[in-house]
């Protein structure tokens, strides 16, 4: 069976990395997603990823910090996350690069978009680290603007609910999950999906994004051969 999407961007959440820790890295967590991400690939799926740096450090929490320096912190976050996702596929026997976004050559290759599309090309995984390397803007951003760089065929949104709901599931037991919306239904209803920025960049640019939940690993495979799961968001 052929895989629907060649190329993906996929989003990990820091937070989704700590597992029922909470807080930094949980490997039974990890190594089941690194599995599924490993089955994409054997199938013939180019996969970049970008992380999140929210099981380390959340910028936007500290108020009493400058923004600016809290969020360049939160970057250093996301290149530890990237380097452990990076072990945890290497051990799995993947070929992996890390790229990130604020030069650390001693660490990982600056990123460079003709030469991460070169990786991807050659089955390599590539996983993009501290965000967009500027600050006030977030991961999800970072994601998006990877994805448009690389021409993925679609952004995967991995978060720990099933989808976009019109309010928060944990909270409201009688919250509705849509199975399709469009960015703009995102923006003008204000969904807590991703932010604002993100949206727009994803109408803006005609990048479709699929939302779906990683309690269960698989679902990244099943994401990317078309299986029926999660939220669509696409502007057409």
């Amino acid at each position: 069976m052929e895989p629907k999407y060649k190329r993906v961007l996929l989003k990990l959440s820091g937070e989704v990395l700590a597992g029922s820790k909470k807080m930094g890295l949980d490997s039974e967590t990890i190594m089941p997603i690194c599995r599924s991400i490993q089955k994409c690939v054997a199938g013939g799926v180019e996969m970049g990823i970008v992380v999140g740096g929210g099981n380390f450090w959340r910028g936007r929490s500290s108020k009493n910090m400058d923004r600016t320096r809290a969020d360049h912190i939160g970057m250093l976050a996301t290149i530890m996350n990237a380097l452990a996702v990076a072990d945890f596929l290497e051990s799995l026997g993947l070929d992996v690069r890390v790229q990130t976004a604020i030069s650390m050559q001693a660490i990982a290759e600056p990123y460079i978009r003709n030469k991460a599309i070169s990786h991807l090309k050659k089955g390599r995984v590539v996983i993009f680290g501290c965000g967009t390397g500027s600050p006030f803007f977030s991961t999800d951003t970072a994601a998006i603007l990877r994805a448009v760089e690389i021409k993925a065929d679609i952004l995967l949104k991995a978060t720990m609910v099933d989808g976009v709901y019109n309010k928060d599931p944990h909270k409201y037991s009688d919250a509705i999950r849509y199975e399709k919306l469009t960015f703009s239904d995102v923006l003008n209803s204000a969904l807590q999906v991703m932010d604002s920025t993100a949206a727009s960049m994803c109408r803006d640019n005609e990048m479709p994004m699929l939302v779906f939940n990683l309690s269960r690993p698989e679902n990244i495979y099943d994401a990317v051969m078309g299986k029926e799961i999660g939220t669509v968001v696409a502007e057409s």
